[in-house]
């Protein structure tokens, strides 16, 4: 189940002018790390919308290209298989180790989980190994994929988006989830090594609930589960951060605010992106038209398309309060400017005066009495200075000083 998520009340990356190049040297201006407002620092949340695909131009179609982060440690394969009775996990040292679980008439539950999808020859082998379609072994490499559901003959095909906030780094952290439900047994694969599914793992040895009772397809069901979840802990920390820059942005608007505004729009966009085609997913799974979920299980979907919606109508608020800021801080940037311009042009006026008064008494004519007179300068000035001390009298019962 998920946590409640707290309610808080479209600018582009600042470039150099005219889209001139920036020397290598000079670079670092325009990048530099902007100050933390709340422990949340712009520059490091901003997740990269669309990966490169450069590296698949030309292809035929199938071809076998991991496109997303490049990593070094070594992928990692689990197996855990069970029933209501018993329970058998390890860790795999090659693929051969996950041949004996592919028998379709094994009345256990298997799930082979794959940490890191950038050994390409592990994730082939194993997709050949359980008769994956070669497309799909292609979409499961290539992490850019939007959330989808496709079925084949004995086997059903999910991608799903992981968000993880990461509170020391305040990064969003992005990874696609591919799922393959077999009759017997679930395959997945992550970007990462995190166990993000370690309350399954502990559900499944413990035995509580009813996961050691059901099918693989109630499997399928709880990891979709937990990622749904995770985004509600995403919306929670991005809440909180919303909420923080708006007292920021009531009492001391600056140009960090405005980065960090354009960097929260940057992360709901991801989200969205990420969130909403998964909706459509959730619904076709709730709808039963998927054979390998059984009608026990498209009951607890419900809950997870239930779900989907909220964290969906709880992003569009968070983009619309963000928008609201950055429509805040650009009023406040014109009221400070216009309260500066305000003070100037009283100045202005009161010396308006007086400067006609000095600029008639330094005219260059000869015959001027006052010049002559013993207690012309001191009345001068005593003119000058009745007529400033009346404007700003004036000025201020108005109320505009």
């Amino acid at each position: 189940m998920h946590k409640g998520v707290r309610m808080p009340g479209c600018l582009r990356e600042p470039t150099p002018a005219n889209n001139v190049k920036i020397p290598k040297h000079t670079a670092s201006q325009y990048i530099r790390p902007i100050k933390t407002i709340g422990n949340y620092t712009g520059w490091h949340s901003m997740a990269k919308l669309i990966k490169k695909r450069s590296g698949k131009t030309g292809l035929p179609p199938g071809a076998l290209i991991h496109i997303g982060e490049k990593k070094t440690e070594k992928a990692r394969i689990t197996i855990i298989d069970y029933d209501e009775m018993q329970l058998q996990e390890k860790e795999a040292a090659s693929v051969e180790e996950c041949i004996p679980f592919k028998d379709k008439s094994r009345n256990t539950v298997t799930w082979i989980n794959v940490d890191g999808l950038h050994q390409v020859e592990l994730v082939e082998n194993l997709c050949k190994c359980f008769e994956v379609h070669h497309l799909i072994t292609e979409d499961i490499l290539n992490t850019d994929q939007r959330p989808k559901i496709e079925e084949f003959e004995g086997y059903l095909y999910i991608i799903l988006k992981m968000f993880c906030y990461n509170g020391k780094e305040n990064t969003l952290i992005t990874e696609q989830v591919s799922l393959i439900l077999g009759p017997n047994f679930v395959l997945s694969f992550q970007e990462n090594t995190r166990d993000d599914f370690r309350m399954i793992r502990e559900r499944i040895r413990t035995g509580k609930g009813r996961i050691r009772k059901m099918g693989a397809d109630h499997l399928a069901y709880c990891l979709i589960d937990i990622i749904v979840d995770n985004y509600f802990l995403v919306l929670e920390a991005l809440g909180e951060k919303i909420e923080l820059l708006e007292e920021k942005l009531v009492v001391y608007p600056t140009p960090e605010v405005l980065h960090t505004i354009y960097t929260l729009k940057r992360d709901m966009l991801l989200l969205r992106k990420s969130i909403w085609p998964l909706r459509e997913m959730i619904n076709k799974l709730e709808r039963g038209e998927c054979a390998l979920f059984k009608e026990s299980t498209t009951i607890y979907l419900k809950d997870v398309y239930d779900h989907t919606i909220h964290v969906i109508d709880t992003l569009e608020t968070f983009r619309e309060v963000v928008s609201g800021m950055l429509e805040i801080y650009l009023s406040s940037m014109s009221n400070r400017m216009n309260a500066v311009i305000k003070v100037l042009t009283m100045i202005a006026t009161i010396f308006m005066p007086l400067t006609f008064i000095a600029g008639v008494y330094g005219m260059n004519f000869r015959f001027i009495p006052e010049l002559r007179w013993r207690w012309g300068y001191p009345a001068v000035l005593l003119v000058m200075a009745t007529v400033g001390v009346s404007m700003a009298i004036y000025f201020r019962r108005k109320k505009w000083i």
